[in-house]
């Protein structure tokens, strides 16, 4: 008998589950450049239409640690395909949507839906690689990863512009029709334990209530000034207490329905903090970069999307390559080698200015690709690989869920941090700027009244860019020695890396 289930033809079955992770973290971004258009085209304000992205957050945050329990009850395989059906309807129904409550509802079902995709795709690419090449099925769907969220804000610009915004919904049709088609032909005959869990009610809904207060905190804390809101107040209150009774039960359940014993596994622990950790604060430079370009150097979207573009070009070239000798070395020196990488490029951010041209940024960029080339696939079997077969889409779901939490957590710091040092530093430079400063004196002395106003008008607005520069400037320095310090954690891991996937060859031909 084989030693693994292999589909008939494992290339197109590759390509479809790639292209239904692609559809899904494409559309984590692709609405955020959409945003003021949809809100004009259905008669909200800019801050209403933001809750387009909120609540597709909200529901695959809530969604994503269940991937175990309903990989459980429903299998692998048929969880993949009715969850790709499921985005293909509420994508159709969200480009058909005629009001906001219509396209919220339909945004919402469509992140829920999104969560279980990501986990599931990477356990079925685990089982139908042999043993000896699951390290390229890792490096292939990390190069999915990074590339589409670049992709999302140019294609979603683009489409926008062009077309109509409905668009970046519908095109997710044909994309999931044929990856939920390839699925269905290619791994019907793959066997799969599936078990009768009992529903864990009270865990469910403290799962739900934590994580949906937390996720829209961390949404929208920023744009409320956090704590200054009473309804940032009362949902950080509730997620606390709703989480700290998850924990609690979740730990002394006889069968949660988030399996937390997971983490008893050393590397799956050690993984997952390096993932969570490394992944926050390269979401933090994902997320500062396009702002940066278009406050300070007043790039448009489109712009700024091609300026940070360049990040993408190295995983696609390397994939193969990373794939194919990963295995043969030790995953947490390629790891460290990663953090290396991302450490230099962010110190080299750290020394911008707002004289910096195009090629320069766009170079960084394609430097830190090389990191990000040699980062996921490492972190990725690392957690993977103490974990029984049976555990690998719990696994991957829970890790996944804690990883995209931490990126929520890094999109509200940094912005809060970076708005709060422009603040402090705009008020030191700011200091000896008035009419009183016998520096200022003589030239403003020589202005008409209402040229002077204009003057120091135009002072403090250069002011106030110094102030955001040198803020940016100071979070990448810390994002340097945070990407720095990881390289320690990393070897927490233990080797050998590998030896689940010859347990799981073994438990297949069994």
């Amino acid at each position: 008998m084989s030693s693994h289930f292999r589909p008939p033809n494992l290339a197109l079955t590759t390509i479809g589950l790639s292209l239904a992770t692609f559809m899904r973290v494409l559309d984590t971004t692709i609405a955020n450049v959409s945003l003021p258009t949809i809100a004009g085209n259905l008669g909200v304000s800019v801050s209403q239409s933001t809750w387009v992205v909120t609540s597709f957050a909200v529901c695959m945050a809530i969604s994503l640690p269940l991937t175990g329990f309903l990989t459980r009850r429903f299998g692998e395989v048929k969880l993949f395909v009715w969850c790709t059906l499921l985005f293909v309807l509420s994508s159709f129904l969200c480009g058909l949507a005629q009001n906001m409550g219509m396209l919220l509802l339909f945004r919402a079902i469509q992140g829920a839906v999104a969560g279980p995709m990501y986990p599931v795709t990477q356990s079925l690419l685990i089982a139908v690689y042999p043993p000896t090449k699951r390290g390229m099925a890792l490096a292939l769907l990390s190069m999915v990863t990074v590339v589409a969220p670049i992709a999302g804000p140019i294609l979603g610009g683009w489409i926008t512009d062009d077309y109509s915004w409905r668009w970046i919904f519908f095109i997710n049709v044909p994309v999931g029709v044929f990856a939920a088609t390839v699925a269905v032909n290619q791994l019907r005959d793959k066997l799969e334990r599936i078990e009768r869990p009992r529903m864990d009610y009270v865990g469910l809904v403290a799962l739900v209530v934590g994580v949906g207060a937390l996720q829209v905190v961390l949404d929208k804390g920023n744009d409320d000034d956090w704590f200054h809101s009473h309804l940032i107040v009362v949902l950080s209150v509730l997620s606390a207490i709703a989480l700290v009774v998850f924990l609690i039960w979740e730990l002394t359940d006889k069968d949660p329905i988030v399996d937390l014993r997971l983490f008893r596994h050393r590397n799956f622990s050690a993984g997952t903090l390096v993932l969570v950790l490394s992944y926050s604060a390269f979401f933090a430079i994902g997320l500062l970069m396009p702002l940066w370009l278009q406050r300070n150097l007043h790039y448009t979207a489109i712009w700024a999307g091609f300026a940070t573009a360049p990040i993408g070009v190295l995983p696609v070239l390397l994939t193969y390559f990373v794939g194919k000798y990963a295995p043969h070395v030790d995953l947490r020196v390629l790891a460290a080698a990663a953090f290396v990488v991302m450490g230099v490029t962010c110190f080299m951010r750290a020394d911008f200015n707002m004289q910096i041209d195009f090629m320069h940024v766009a170079m960084v960029q394609l430097w830190q690709g090389l990191g990000v080339a040699l980062f996921f696939m490492p972190t990725l079997t690392i957690l993977l690989s103490d974990l029984q077969p049976h555990e690998i889409a719990a696994g991957s779901g829970l890790s996944t869920f804690l990883r995209t939490l931490g990126g929520s957590f890094a999109a509200s710091i940094t912005t809060f941090a970076w708005d709060r040092r422009a603040v402090l530093h705009h008020a030191r430079l700011a200091e000896q700027i008035n009419p009183y400063n016998p520096l200022l004196q003589p030239t403003l002395a020589r202005q008409a009244p209402a040229q002077r106003v204009r003057s120091l008008a135009l002072l403090d607005r250069s002011i106030g860019q110094q102030g955001f520069q040198i803020a940016f400037n100071e979070i990448f320095h810390v994002l340097g020695w945070i990407f720095i310090g990881l390289i320690a954690v990393l070897w927490l891991a233990r080797p050998p890396f590998h030896a689940r996937n010859r347990a799981a060859a073994a438990a297949e031909a069994d």
